[in-house]
C-alpha cells in the first residue's frame, strides 16, 4: 500500500480549511498556473501539454462559475466575466494562440490580487473587531 503524501495532506487539508476569500485565491493561483504553463508549452509547440493546461484552468473558471451565490448581485457581472475567460480559452486552445492566453493571465491575476485584498482587509476588520472587543 502507497503511503501517502504529506504535501498532499497538507494541501488538501488548507483547502477544506479556508475561507471563501482564501479559497477564490487559491482557485485563481491556480488558473494563474496553469495559463503560465500553457503559455510555456504553446510557446514550445508542445500541444498536448498545452492542451492539457488550458483545460485544467477552463476547469477553474467553469467550477467558479457554477458556485456562484445568485443572491449577491455582483454574481451577475462574475459569471459574464468567468463565461468570457472560459470562452477565451477555448479560442486559445482552439487556435493555439498564446496572445489569447496572455490576456486571460491577466485577468486571473487581477482577479487573484483582488481576492487577496479582499482577505487581507476581511482579517484586518476582523482583527481590528478583536481588539476593540478586548477594550471594553
Amino acid at each position: 500500500m502507497k503511503a501517502d503524501n504529506p504535501y498532499n495532506k497538507y494541501r488538501q487539508n488548507a483547502v477544506m480549511t479556508a475561507t471563501q476569500p482564501q479559497l477564490a485565491e487559491m482557485l485563481f493561483g491556480g488558473a494563474v498556473k496553469f495559463i503560465r504553463q500553457a503559455i510555456t508549452h504553446v510557446e514550445d509547440k508542445n500541444i498536448q501539454e498545452a492542451h492539457n493546461a488550458i483545460i485544467r484552468a477552463q476547469g477553474i473558471f467553469e467550477y467558479l462559475a457554477e458556485t456562484l451565490n445568485e443572491k449577491v448581485d455582483i454574481s451577475f457581472n462574475l459569471a459574464h466575466l468567468y463565461d468570457y475567460a472560459h470562452q477565451r480559452l477555448l479560442e486559445a486552445n482552439v487556435a493555439k494562440d498564446a496572445e489569447i492566453l496572455k490576456e486571460v493571465l491577466g485577468l486571473a491575476e487581477n482577479l487573484r490580487e483582488t481576492w487577496h485584498e479582499a482577505r487581507q482587509k476581511a482579517a484586518g476588520e476582523a482583527e481590528h473587531a478583536d481588539n476593540a472587543d478586548k477594550l471594553v
